[in-house]
């Protein structure tokens, strides 16, 4: 395989703005495909588009590979999902990828999600084009989405084709380095024909051209002189200019067209070829697992040492499916590789290409390819190589879960399943968690967005035959006690034998940071612990009962008498008492203290705390007032709002409860532009009329179970 002659790349961008429509037109025109499906509108669904699912609701969920052969060159191409809740599939697409295509709406222009991409892009340095999709729309304007793509994601963005009619007249693009006109011909557009520029259009695209000239003569000394010189300039110096600058992450060509109508596809396939680079020229380097620190630069030599990387991992009924990069060396059919995780060495039973869902067996691999292999258990970015502890890549960043929902089979056969399901699906998406709440004994979900998680609950409907009841997860409530308490409190029992004899004096009080540092604790927000103060002199209670008057409170803080909840912040401060000779003892002195607390805790007028998230919401500036509106209405309290660059930033704290729901109120809210962060801050008194409300819930749900 000649490396010059490969490219690895990806297709990403917003909602909505053609990734799948475009991957369809690049497959057919380069002859992988024969016939063209689309999106939506019935028929077999986009081939890059192939879950059920998928072509129900028109979206791409997984990102989906294919090879196929462009003029003598070899592409691995991946379709990645356009929506925030499967975040997780651009991120290990890109951290695999040596080059990728940025899909541009041409209404829509640099949308939420195109932010996002182009951050993801950044993190692992990926070179990129941009493609302006949708010329064919009323309001198309390249000009302003070139505009956008300076302004909003900083990039040097230059048009290197100009438009020949709009909107729904779109018939063909000027190639501004080349001076021709070209359009698509046939019923597919398969065929390229090639004119010069219209007259009405050519003093535009000599000024157009000029700019390009003058942008890439930023990157080239020798083409700023001719350009100062009146010199003649190539079309192969630009062409090997712009490469060089793309290759450096500094620039960023523009093409259009319109996937949907065979339109100006396949010169963005020609450029793919002359401006986005070939394994040799992309620098990897992994991590020296002996020196700390120490990166290693990786060779796209087939004769070296393996490197590889498992980026993605598909579970179906043949078994485990690992999408694999290899970096470095080759991996043959039934050879056998070290997990530089585990340790284990692991043999590759079947090597395949892959064509969206089709397979194709192939024997041998090498550096700079993308395949999957079956037989190995990993899990999403481990790393392969011929040598143990050789090389460790770098992990893909992973999101934390911001939603979360109960799911429980409808019936009980179903509860092997359901686990089976969920173990499978968290071992294949490192957004997706899954735990057990200790509290209300509910198994939890947690993800992206509350798409995210629909998606897996239909999911587990369809491929696993479960119908499951989803509720929201109930929310951990504390409880605490508000005002200080003197007891002194005796337990006498004769029960034939020796009896049971205790008696403790003191204070219950809400914890204070004296208290703290009196007991010597450093405690998380939160906690559920007592703080316990041993004031009994003169050995009034002896030494070797005090623990277990600490334990007896202890246990009871698991449960409060107000609703069941946990209780926090409480200090017992132990000041005195008497004991018997022969009827106290540990056991006599725990259940003194259990009864103490259960007789006099409601006296010190017990309240539930809420658990309170500092939320972080990024919006367009416009959206800032109703956003603003909304959180108020929530019962949240904005803490500090920031402008800049016309995205408004607002931190909140808002109570868990108030925020399920919310991802889909703020996009709705915001046009799909607003998102999202949040994390547990703190545990706050819960408003009086709310708590009444909560607490007959409680006593009402602790009856019937």
């Amino acid at each position: 395989m000649n490396l010059a002659k490969v490219r690895n790349i990806g297709i990403s961008a917003h909602i909505d703005s053609g990734k799948t429509t475009l991957s369809e037109r690049i497959l057919f025109y380069a002859g992988r495909i024969h016939k063209i499906e689309d999106v939506r509108g019935g028929g077999d669904g986009a081939t890059m588009d192939h879950m059920e699912l998928e072509k129900e609701r028109g979206i791409t969920i997984t990102s989906a590979a294919t090879s196929l052969e462009w003029k003598e060159h070899k592409i691995n191409l991946i379709d990645t999902p356009g929506h925030v809740d499967f975040t997780v599939e651009v991120e290990r697409s890109l951290r695999v990828l040596d080059g990728a295509i940025l899909v541009l709406c041409a209404v829509g222009g640099v949308q939420s999600q195109s932010m996002t991409v182009d951050r993801q892009m950044k993190r692992y340095k990926v070179p990129r084009l941009a493609f302006i999709n949708k010329m064919d729309r009323t309001g198309s304007n390249p000009f302003s989405v070139v505009k956008a793509v300076r302004e909003k994601l900083g990039a040097d963005a230059v048009l290197y084709q100009l438009p020949i009619g709009k909107e729904d007249n779109f018939k063909g693009v000027v190639d501004l380095v080349e001076m021709k006109a070209y359009y698509n011909d046939g019923e597919k557009g398969e065929t390229i024909r090639v004119e010069d520029i219209p007259a009405d259009l050519k003093e535009q695209a000599e000024e157009y051209r000029h700019e390009l000239l003058e942008a890439i003569a930023m990157y080239d000394d020798a083409l700023m002189e001719k350009m100062l010189g009146d010199e003649p300039i190539s079309n192969e110096d630009i062409h090997k200019i712009t490469r060089k600058a793309v290759i450096e992450q500094a620039f960023t060509p523009v093409f259009m067209g319109s996937a949907y109508k065979n339109k100006s596809v396949q010169p963005l396939l020609d450029a793919v070829m002359r401006y986005l680079p070939s394994p040799t020229e992309v620098s990897n380097y992994g991590n020296d697992p002996a020196e700390e620190g120490k990166k290693v630069k990786l060779e796209p030599d087939a004769n070296k040492p393996l490197v590889a990387m498992g980026f993605k991992i598909t579970d179906d009924e043949y078994g485990q499916l690992t999408y694999t990069r290899i970096y470095q060396g080759k991996v043959e059919k039934g050879g056998s590789y070290f997990n530089q995780r585990t340790g284990k060495k692991e043999r590759f039973s079947r090597l395949v290409r892959m064509h969206s869902d089709k397979r194709e067996e192939i024997d041998t691999a090498s550096a700079g390819d993308i395949i999957a292999v079956m037989g190995i258990d990993c899990a999403s970015g481990d790393t392969y190589c011929s040598e143990p502890n050789y090389i460790s890549l770098e992990n893909i960043f992973v999101a934390e879960p911001v939603i979360k929902m109960s799911v429980t089979p409808k019936s009980r056969d179903n509860t092997d399943k359901l686990s089976k399901a969920l173990q499978r699906f968290r071992k294949e998406d490192p957004t997706f968690h899954v735990f057990t709440d200790d509290e209300t004994n509910e198994t939890v979900i947690a993800g992206m967005g509350e798409l995210h998680l629909e998606i897996y609950v239909e999911r587990i409907r369809r491929e696993y035959g479960v119908e499951v009841q989803v509720g929201a997860p109930k929310v951990s409530y504390r409880e605490q006690g508000q005002q200080a308490f003197s007891f002194d409190h005796k337990r006498k029992k004769q029960t034939g034998g020796s009896g049971q004899y205790g008696h403790i004096v003191g204070e219950m009080r809400p914890t204070t940071p004296e208290d703290r540092e009196a007991a010597g604790e450093t405690k998380q927000k939160g906690s559920t612990e007592l703080t316990f103060l041993d004031k009994v002199t003169g050995g009034r209670i002896p030494k070797e009962f005090i623990p277990a008057v600490q334990k007896g409170f202890d246990e009871m803080m698991e449960k409060g008498p107000l609703a069941g909840y946990p209780v926090v912040g409480l200090t017992v401060e132990l000041q005195d008492g008497s004991y018997h000779d022969v009827d106290s003892s540990d056991m006599a002195f725990k259940l003194t203290a259990r009864e103490c607390f259960r007789e006099n805790f409601a006296r010190m007028k017990p309240v539930l705390l809420e658990p309170i998230m500092k939320v972080e919401i990024e919006c367009p500036e416009s959206f800032q007032g109703s956003v603003v509106g909304q959180v108020s209405s929530k019962r949240g309290m904005i803490v500090e709002t920031e402008t800049n660059g016309g995205v408004c930033k607002i931190i909140a704290e808002v109570p868990l409860s108030e925020t399920f729901g919310y991802s889909t109120d703020l996009r709705s809210q915001t046009q799909g532009q607003g998102t999202f962060t949040m994390e547990l801050d703190k545990y706050a008194p819960m408003p009086s009329n709310l708590q009444t409300e909560i607490v007959e819930a409680r006593k009402k749900e602790m009856a019937e179970a």
